[in-house]
């Protein structure tokens, strides 16, 4: 290392301490124990750290006024480079102590170094100490502007730089600038220069803030000290270094010793200050400013000083000249240190001083510049001898090593300064730039620690501005350029024209630091990234056109590195121009960079010349674009750190066009620096070019440059040597070896010459340079060497040496069979299945056994070795490994097929280009011919691609074929559930995955399901925005994806994206808490309108592809490429139609248009203009695509919310200028910002979907695309299953409302049969009611609200909020309905109350007299009971002699009369109740036998006998009848129906009417059963007119008996409600026991009070059994409806449970009651299912606790209200009308209880016995009570069944038009459409053939998918298509059919089980087209309850 000091003594002074000493705040002593003339040197072993994590540590120099002379350009230039880490140099020992005063040590020049405990944290938090300067008036003379530029940055830290000395005076105004008192000394002598090691200071200034000693100016005048040494210093010294500096003066070491927190003691040796340690480790800045003298710098050199103001911003030692002992301690006094000058030492070691300024502040010393003048400069190269001898090796060791160290602190530093410090330990990945972050700031300037996070995010989208990022000046240290200076004079016309003239401009700018170069801060970025990032990095700067780095220095190590792993995604294209028959024939060749081999031109420097190579090298490759980075692009500085040493490779390729520089592709290699110092790099470039050009000042022989010309021109090379003060043309001087003079000569002419001579030498012969050559470099570090490289690339050759040397067009077919032809032929018979043609269920059969075959052939070929090696490895390799694995397996395959591609790409053009001239020219003969070449060609070169997503697709198939339903894995195979956990790992690290395959055009959902799922396991439900993307094909969306957010979708290997990808990008912490996402889910897609390669591209792909991509994303981005409308149209009908129909499916993405390869986006008008066409044709496709999709739309803002101005972009052309040469346009990236932002911003109004959805949504749409008629066969799976929880919400809701109603109606009766209760008003029951209505509103609101899937259900919630007050408002009113019957039933029987008491007085006072008369007999049972009954029948006689009893009914009796009443025969009339067939006539099969052939058969009133013969007759007429109408078609399927449909309607209306009859207030009566049989006559009279067929009589009679039969029960317990409470007889019966035990008590002599107690036990008993069943009744059916499984969902979980219940007991009756009574057969359920669970297991244990808890609240109640009414009695000493009116009052809110007269018990006088008896009597109470069976609730109220029945039956009860399958909506009259989790076979419901008796087989949900068609009723003669169902009429309008890929197992099973009882049912056939497939055959019954569970799936 060269290095050059001037140095010259100048004497001390004494005054300067004092000045130095006001600088600090604190007390310090200084002093210097060194002598001047003993120069010894030390290592500095610990140095390295020092400054690794902090602020900067600048020690500002003090410049001196010495002249500098002789030293030359270069010298600098080496010092610019070389001096960049603490190094020991061979430096006086006043440098070395310059070092040590870094550290924070105590000297004590008497007694050595003594450790200070106290001083360590004395200074660990602080603010800013500036120590300002005192400019002195000395002048500055001969001192070029520039070199005092270069000074201002230079010495930011503590440095020793050249200073002079300085008076007394001086110093004592310096001291003046400081608010704190230093005491300094130097006792040192002149003579001795001593070094010391300074152990222990690699940690010293860790963490901290800026320390900066800002220097001392000096007048002194530097002269001889060329501009290019300033440029050089400027970069230098960055950090604390010890660089190389002559012997200058003691004062000079202890200046750079101030730098540290050292105390000296010169009495006691240097003492360690413990508590110094950490002294300044959290602090501001501390600034001591410089004091300016006014000596003048003469002579030296603009450019110098710009070096200096970079040079030395942290502490270090800079070429100094010996200066006064005064100006080392104005020096030293920026250091905290205390000096004691007593004593000198010998030897100072500094100690533990590591952390010393870990965190703090700035402490900033400025220079003070000196009045010496610098006159001598030398070099301290090779051998010295300086009063001691140093060894020219260990030196030259020593400089290594500290270079290296400095280089180190240095890069430290600048990451600092660019927020990367921690990227060194932990590199930057592509996870970490993979994110949507904040859009990038466009033309602002940058903070400097944003600058690095810009230049990636700029770089990522193609920004090339990205190196050119302004940088803003945040504090007064960054300086861009130095600012326009303003000069101090006074006003005058003298000083004005002084001021003009003069070379000095007074101003300090010192304290100034340069910005980062930008090639550093890409450097730096480069150095922070792990190799996968580098790799996208460098891919990106190729891109952009930028020279890509090839040889680079590692900035720790220094070692040669080349990164070769970060080409290999690179491809180059270019058309090479060869010279045959004089005739330029153009090859185009394109292939990755790294295989390619091309001729390479090295570009060297040789010392400093003038002109700038790289701009040079610009000129030859790129005229408009800086390939290279020059001096002359923006934010260039001279400064710059990593780049020295750089070699950059750039490839010229050329268009094939005469313009072009060069015929062929040649690499550019350009070395940064000077290629003296960088030999190593020298040797590689020059080794490896094809011609090496060299750079020189001059051409000297003796110059240093001159040895390496030499061996250049020997060597067998062409060689270019450019002389850049040389006036002279190019020569050659032999062959191959060239001179050219640059002086006077323009830069394109220079650039010219050289193209020619450079164009001569490379068409001959010459070497070739391959980038994969440099493996084969030594002592070159590759970083493909890497382990894990090597581990995942041997991984993947493994796999491609399977393939190596096959055919590539046969590698798909070899390896990856399942992907092939299999694949799409499942996919093309899956398609099949959706138009399926004549006997479709049979058809269906046959092509699923066919596509499980398939599938079952693919897995017996999954195992391919490459299969199972990428499977293995994917498996067993670390993560980045497997990154690696991935990334060589791409490259290496890609390889592949390059040659293949790119010939076939060459034969298509050639073919396509005759197929268009031969169209043009309108020649036909041919035309067919070369288009089937062409079509070969295209399916040639479908199959030579072959990549990573072939394989990703095969582990798809290979997973789709072994998950196959009933297809186990063999043993052996491979492990193939574990794919989609391998898949979701690489899709969650950002890997694109295959979501349709583009080559079958299908999508395998059962792959795409299971990966899904796998993420979603992994990074749980997330929610995702999902934007996808349509346009053109070639059109650049997937080049606008990679550059918007740094995406990985392929466009390599000369392949676009086909078929649909889909990418996870994390939402940045940044700006997630915006979003109500945590990522963007990025969808590509293949172009529309695709040339697509075998030629057979349709409108219906790319439909189905838009229809797809457009409802999968929550916002659809369109890409239109160019502005020609012609060519927009079609895609905007295909776009527009998308929309419509998911309108009509109510989905609402958003979309923004793109228009691609705008030429002139700027043009406001232009694009008004284009916007106002846009909108225009949009509306014009919407009325089309309106008529098409039979929907409402005059334009296209009615299909979507589209705003023309907002909703449309232009981008600019994506190049700026002509490829392959050209860079990306930075339109084009500010372009994609202003989209992204348009995205985020829209993205913030929405809550995106979940994974989960985004799943199901996948399924939904493509099943839904399968079928034609997209819209009616859409079904929302997710929607559905929100749906459904919704339904079983508001189950639990009117649950609750209904359970608490019926508490409250208990409570009422009650209080109505106490007598409490007269009239029922609704505010009353509203008010009762409201408090639990509130809540449930409440929970209402909350569910709506904070519901995950709030979005969606906002659609219903109006409509549920308007349901669930109906219901309760209907809850309300019914429940006044009852309770206004038991008002009216109580009113009815007060008559018979009134006379109750009488009655019972009279019975108890008989009683009495007569157990009085007979106590004489008590013993005598007999005799008893036989007076008893005398006595008791002439007391009824007498009590009832007015009363007339009330009647039983005479049911049959009564049935038999009205029927005869209304002209039926007796005989008719027995008939049918004898074959009691009549009861099943609404489940009849087949009616036909109910019909007459002629219409006025059935009422012929003819009374003949009946005969043989008439029989005969009638039995002919019926089959006649059948084959007739079966044959014309006048009774087929809804004929059937109708007449079933007419009995059901008779029936509900006949039960409403009698149900009207007041029977429980009045009585029965059989006018009622008159009424009902007139009216049922009358309408079976009016069916009968508008068919064109008779029913007979035997119809009606039987119709009217199934009416009556109905009707029995709810009469039979109306009247007997009537009975029991009118019925004076049966009363006074009832009360028969109850008195004849009273009797036999009085008789026995019982007092009162037992005879009372007994009484009141007796009616306690009836009273207390109801209250508790029926509060057990409302309890248990609450525990039934919540937990019990068929009760505790919805409608279409009960459905489950009873097609389950019919299942298992395989009852064909109950079925058909089911089929066509469905809710019949559900209330049947219900009451089974309630009978089951009551009486066994655990709903038995549950229901007796339920009870048992009742049970004891009664007799709680019943013991409380016994004890309150004695005790009242006692307090008031009342008698027992008291007791009994106040024991009763405590009941009646709970227990109906009447009162007992007490008139016959006035002698009662013991209330306590009294309480005693009722107490023995209710124990005997309440043990009956527990013991009951819970079949007695059947007697009471409330009846569990009944109630369940009441909620679970109230929902949609409207059959499918096609089977009959039941709405299993929760909800009656729901506006939604009706739907079924699955349908019925026709033939359950027995619909046959037109014309036939075979039946049907065919299930509607494959009806609808099939091409065929129907009679949507009995006269029609007009076919609807099963895919139009819904045109077919009001019945099928509102049913949502959808074709149903499952197997539908129960109703196959269901046909199969009871195929000979349908028949006989329906009287038909399973035949011909209605034979049952052998497959149903195979259901069994567990299957079939199974499927139900997987149908019913929510």
């Amino acid at each position: 290392m060269e290095s050059e000091v001037t140095s010259v003594p100048s004497g001390p002074n004494e005054k300067v301490d004092e000045l130095e000493e006001s600088a600090t705040k604190t007390q310090f002593k200084f002093c210097c124990p060194l002598n001047w003339c003993t120069t010894e040197y030390y290592s500095i072993d610990k140095y390295d750290d020092s400054i690794r994590v902090g602020g900067e540590s600048e020690l500002k120099s003090v410049s001196s006024s010495a002249t500098n002379k002789g030293e030359s350009d270069e010298d600098k230039e080496v010092n610019k480079v070389k001096d960049r880490s603490p190094t020991s140099q061979t430096v006086t020992k006043e440098l070395d102590e310059l070092e040590e005063s870094a550290t924070k040590t105590q000297n004590d020049p008497v007694n050595g170094a003594k450790h200070s405990d106290k001083y360590d944290d004395s200074i660990r938090v602080g603010g800013e100490s500036e120590i300002n300067s005192v400019s002195s008036s000395a002048t500055n003379k001969g001192e070029p502007d520039e070199d005092k530029e270069v000074n201002t940055v230079n010495d930011t830290s503590s440095t020793s730089q050249t200073v002079s000395p300085v008076t007394k005076e001086q110093d004592e105004l310096e001291e003046s600038a400081a608010k704190t008192q230093f005491k300094f000394c130097c006792p040192l002598n002149w003579c001795t220069t001593e070094y010391y090691s300074i152990d222990k200071y690699d940690d010293s200034i860790r963490v901290g803030g800026e320390s900066e000693l800002k220097s001392v100016s000096s007048s002194a005048t530097n002269k001889g000290e060329s501009d290019e040494d300033k440029e050089v210093n400027k970069v230098k010294d960055r950090s604390p270094t010890s660089q190389t500096v002559s012997p200058v003066t003691k004062e000079q070491d202890e200046l750079e010793e101030s730098a540290t927190k050292t105390q000296n003691d010169p009495v006691n040796g240097a003492k360690h200050s413990d508590k110094y340690d950490d002294s300044i480790r959290v602090g501001g800045e501390s600034e001591i400013n410089s004091v300016s003298s006014s000596a003048t710098n003469k002579g030296e050199p603009d450019e110098d000083k710009e070096v200096n103001t970079v040079n030395d911003t942290s502490s270090t030692s800079q070429t100094v000249s010996p200066v006064t002992k005064e100006q080392d301690e104005l020096e030293e006094s920026a250091a905290k240190t205390e000096c004691d000058p007593v004593k000198q030492p010998a030897d100072v070691e500094h100690s533990k001083n590591d952390g010393n300024t870990t965190v703090g502040g700035e402490s900033e010393i400025t220079p003070v510049q000196s009045t010496a003048t610098e006159k001598v400069h030398y070099s301290m190269v090779g051998n010295m001898d300086m009063s001691g001898n140093m060894d020219k090796k260990s030196v030259e060791f020593s400089e290594g090593i500290s270079r290296k160290k400095q280089h180190q602190r240095e890069t430290e530093a600048l990451l600092d300064r660019l927020q990367l410090p921690d990227k060194q330990q932990q590199k930057l990945s592509p996870a970490d730039v993979l994110k949507v972050g904040p859009p990038v700031k466009q033309n602002h300037d940058m903070s400097e620690k944003d600058v690095a996070h810009t230049f990636i995010q700029k770089l990522m989208m193609l920004d090339y501005r990205a190196r050119y990022i302004p940088v803003r000046q945040d504090s007064p240290e960054v300086s861009h350029s130095n600012p326009v200076k303003v000069s101090d004079t006074d006003d005058t016309d003298d000083d004005n024209l002084d001021a003009l003239y003069s070379t000095n401009v007074n101003s300090d700018q010192s304290d100034l630091k340069t910005h980062v170069h930008p090639m550093d801060v890409q450097m730096a970025v480069f150095h922070c990234s792990d190799s996968f990032f580098k790799q996208n990095m460098i891919t990106k700067l190729s891109q952009c056109q930028y020279a890509l780095p090839l040889l680079v220095p590692d900035p720790v190590t220094m070692d040669i590195g080349c990164p070769l792993w970060t080409f290999r995604q690179i491809r180059k294209t270019w058309k090479k121009t060869e010279m045959k028959d004089n005739t330029n024939i153009v090859n185009m060749k394109s292939m990755p960079i790294c295989k390619a081999e091309t001729p390479m031109v090295s570009f060297l420097r040789l010392g400093s010349p003038s002109l700038s190579k790289s701009e040079l090298m610009n000129t030859l490759i790129n005229n408009r674009h800086k390939t290279f980075f020059d001096r002359n692009c923006p934010g260039s500085t001279k400064s710059r750190h990593l780049m020295d040493g750089v070699a950059e490779i750039a490839w010229y390729c050329p268009a094939g066009k005469p313009s072009d520089a060069f015929t062929d592709c040649i690499a550019f290699c350009n070395l940064h620096g000077d290629a003296l110092s960088n030999v190593k790099q020298r040797d590689i470039l020059t080794d490896k070019s094809s011609v090496n050009v060299v750079l020189v000042p001059t051409l000297e022989k003796n110059d240093k440059s001159s040895a390496v010309i030499s061996a250049l021109h020997k060597s067998t090379k062409p060689l270019i040597i450019l002389i850049a003060d040389s006036d002279g043309g190019a020569v050659q001087m032999k062959k191959g070896k060239y001179k050219m003079g640059l002086n006077d000569k323009s830069q394109s002419d220079v650039s010219e010459e050289l193209k020619k001579i450079i164009g001569k030498i490379l068409s001959g012969s010459h070497e070739t340079f391959k980038l994969e050559s440099m493996a084969e470099v030594s002592g070159v570090k590759l970083d493909e060497d890497d382990k894990a490289c090597q581990k995942g690339k041997s991984a993947a050759m493994k796999i491609v040496d399977l393939l190596q040397g096959m055919d590539v067009s046969k590698i798909k077919d070899t390896y990856l069979p399942c992907q092939g032809q299999l694949w799409k032929e499942w996919c093309k018979i899956n398609k099949e299945l959706y138009h399926l043609k004549g006997n479709t269920e049979n058809e269906k059969c046959e092509k699923q056994e066919k596509l499980m075959q398939i599938r079952q052939e693919q897995c017996k070929a999954s195992c391919s070795e490459p299969m199972k090696l990428f499977i293995e490895s994917l498996s067993s390799l670390s993560a980045t490994e497997k990154d690696y694995f991935l990334k060589w397996t791409q490259i290496l395959t890609d390889a592949l097929s390059t040659d293949d591609l790119g010939s076939i790409l060459q034969s298509y053009d050639k073919k396509w280009a005759e197929v268009l001239d031969l169209k043009n020219k309108h020649v036909k003969s041919d035309l067919k011919r070369k288009q089937t070449e062409l079509d070969e060609i295209s399916t040639q070169l479908q199959s030579a691609t072959f990549g990573l997503e072939h394989i990703f697709r095969e582990m798809g198939q290979i997973y789709e074929a072994h998950a196959s339903p009933q297809k186990q894995p063999e043993r052996g195979q491979t492990d193939w559930s574990k794919y989609p956990e391998l898949a979701a790992e690489l899709m969650i690290s950002g890997h694109p995955m295959e979501l349709m395959d583009g080559d079958a055009g299908h999508v395998p959902l059962t792959w795409i399901s299971g990966l899904l799922d796998e993420v979603i396991k992994k990074l749980g439900d997330r929610r995702v925005f999902v934007l996808s993307v349509l346009g053109v094909q070639s059109s650049g969306k997937s080049t606008m994806l990679n550059a918007m957010f740094g995406l990985q979708f392929a466009v390599s290997a000369g392949r676009c994206t086909k078929g649909a990808f889909m990418q996870l990008v994390e939402v940045s912490e940044e700006i997630k808490e915006d979003f109500e996402f945590d990522y963007v889910l990025v969808v590509d897609t293949e172009g529309l309108r695709a040339l697509e390669l075998e030629g057979k591209a349709t409108l219906h792909h790319d439909n189905e592809l838009a229809t797809f991509v457009v409802g999968l994303g929550n916002m659809t981005l369109i890409n239109i490429f160019g502005e020609n409308p012609a060519e927009m149209q079609d895609i905007l009908q295909i776009v527009v139609q998308a929309f419509m129909r998911m309108k009509k499916i109510k989905l609402s993405p958003s979309c923004v248009f793109v228009h691609q390869n705008v030429t002139d986006i700027a043009a406001t008008e232009k694009n008004m203009d284009g916007k106002r066409r846009l909108q225009e044709k949009l509306d014009k496709m919407a009325q089309l695509a309106a008529k098409e999709e039979v929907c409402d739309a005059e334009c296209f803002s009615d299909v979507i919310a589209f705003d023309v101005q907002k909703d449309v972009k232009y981008f600019a052309q994506l190049w700026e200028g002509s490829p392959p040469m050209a860079p990306p346009n930075p339109g084009y990236s500010e372009s994609v910002q202003d989209l992204k932002t348009t995205i985020l911003s829209k993205a913030k109004q929405s809550a995106g979907i979940t994974l989960s959805q985004f799943k199901s949504k996948i399924q939904d749409l493509w099943n839904a695309l399968m079928n034609e008629q997209f819209v009616f066969s859409f079904k929302n799976t997710f929607e559905i299953a929100v749906y459904r929880k919704l339904e079983v919400q508001y189950g639990n809701w009117t649950w609750t409302l209904r359970s608490n109603m019926l508490t409250i109606e208990d409570g009422l009766h009650t209080k109505i049969q106490n007598g409490k209760l007269d009239k029922v008003e609704l505010n009353h029951l509203h008010q009762e009611s409201n408090k639990t209505y509130d809540e449930i509103k409440k929970a209402m609101t909350t569910y709506f609200d904070d519901d995950r899937d709030k979005d969606m259900l906002v659609q219903w919630r109006g409509r549920f909020e308007s349901k669930i007050k109906e219901f309760h408002d209907e809850l309300l009113r019914g429940v006044q309905r009852k309770l206004d019957e038991v008002i009216q039933q109580k009113g009815a029987c007060r008559k018979l109350n009134d006379k109750k008491t009488l009655f019972e007085n009279k019975l108890l006072q008989k009683s009495k007299e007569l157990a009085h008369q007979l106590k004489d007999k008590a013993e005598d049972e007999e005799e008893l009971k036989k007076q008893f009954n005398s006595v008791w029948s002439d007391l009824v006689t007498e009590l009832t002699k007015d009363i007339k009893p009330i009647e039983d009914i005479n049911y049959e009796e009564d049935q038999s009369t009205v029927l005869y009443e209304l002209g039926f025969e007796w005989s008719l009339i027995n008939e049918s109740k004898r074959s009691v067939k009549y009861k099943k006539i609404a489940e009849v099969g087949d009616y036909v036998h109910y019909v007459s052939l002629n219409k006025h058969h059935g009422h012929e009133n003819d009374m003949e006998s009946d005969t043989i013969g008439q029989r005969f007759l009638e039995f002919v007429s019926e089959q006649t009848t059948k084959m007739k109408y079966s044959w014309k078609g006048y009774f087929q399927d809804e004929e059937q129906q109708l007449i079933r449909s007419f009995i059901d309607d008779v029936e509900k209306q006949s039960l409403d009417a009698i149900k009207s009859k007041p029977v429980a207030t009045r009585g029965y009566s059989l006018t009622y059963l008159q009424e009902v049989a007139n009216d049922v006559k009358q309408k079976v009279t009016e069916f009968e007119s508008t068919r064109k067929y008779a029913l007979k009589k035997e119809f009606t009679v039987d119709l009217l008996l199934y009416v009556f039969h109905r009707a029995e029960r709810w009469l039979s317990e109306s009247h007997m409600t009537f009975k029991g409470n009118n019925d004076a007889h049966s009363y006074v019966e009832s009360k028969k026991m109850q008195y004849y035990n009273i009797f036999t008590s009085f008789c026995k002599g019982s007092s009162s009070a037992v005879v009372l107690g007994q009484l009141i036990c007796d009616k306690l008993k009836s009273s207390t059994e109801e209250a508790v069943y029926n509060k057990t009744a409302i309890d248990f059916t609450d525990e039934m409806k919540c937990n019990y499984p068929a009760f505790n969902g919805n409608r279409s979980n009960l459905e489950k449970h009873v097609l389950k219940s019919l299942a298992e007991k395989e009852d064909f009756d109950d079925f058909i009651t089911y089929i066509h009574h469905p809710r019949k057969q559900a209330e049947t359920y219900i009451r089974e299912e309630v009978r089951k669970y009551i009486s066994t297991g655990q709903g038995k244990g549950k229901a007796q606790n339920i009870l048992k808890k009742n049970v004891d609240d009664i007799n709680r109640l019943v013991s409380q209200a016994l004890y309150e009414a004695t005790e009242k009695v006692k307090t008031h000493k009342g008698g027992p009308d008291m007791w009994m009116d106040e024991f009763s009052s405590l009941l009646k809110d709970k227990l109906t209880f009447n009162t007992i007269s007490c008139q016959n018990f006035s002698d009662l006088n013991s209330f306590d016995f009294l309480k005693e008896e009722i107490e023995k009597g209710l124990v005997s109470i309440i043990k009956e009570l527990s013991s009951l069976s819970l079949d007695n609730m059947k007697k009471f109220r409330m009846k569990p069944d009944e109630i369940l029945i009441d909620q679970l039956c109230d929902c949609c009860w409207v059959k499918c038009p096609f089977c009959a399958a039941v709405c299993t909506n929760t909800i009656n009259d729901h506006k939604e459409d009706h739907s079924v989790s699955f349908h019925r076979s026709a033939a359950v419901m027995g619909w046959h053939i037109r014309n036939t008796v075979d039946l049907s087989i065919e299930f509607c949900t494959t009806s609808i998918a099939s091409d065929g068609s129907f009679y949507p009723n009995r006269d029609s003669e007009v076919v609807i298509p099963y895919k139009k169902y819904r045109t077919a009429g009001p019945n099928f309008a509102n049913w949502a059919i959808t074709p149903d890929g499952s197997k539908l197992e129960y109703w196959k099973w269901f046909v199969s089980r009871f195929e000979k009882k349908l028949e006989d049912h329906y009287g038909l056939k399973f035949q011909n087209y209605g034979e049952i497939p052998s497959e149903w055959k195979t259901h069994s019954k567990e299957q079939a309850i199974k499927s139900l569970d997987e149908m019913f799936k929510l």
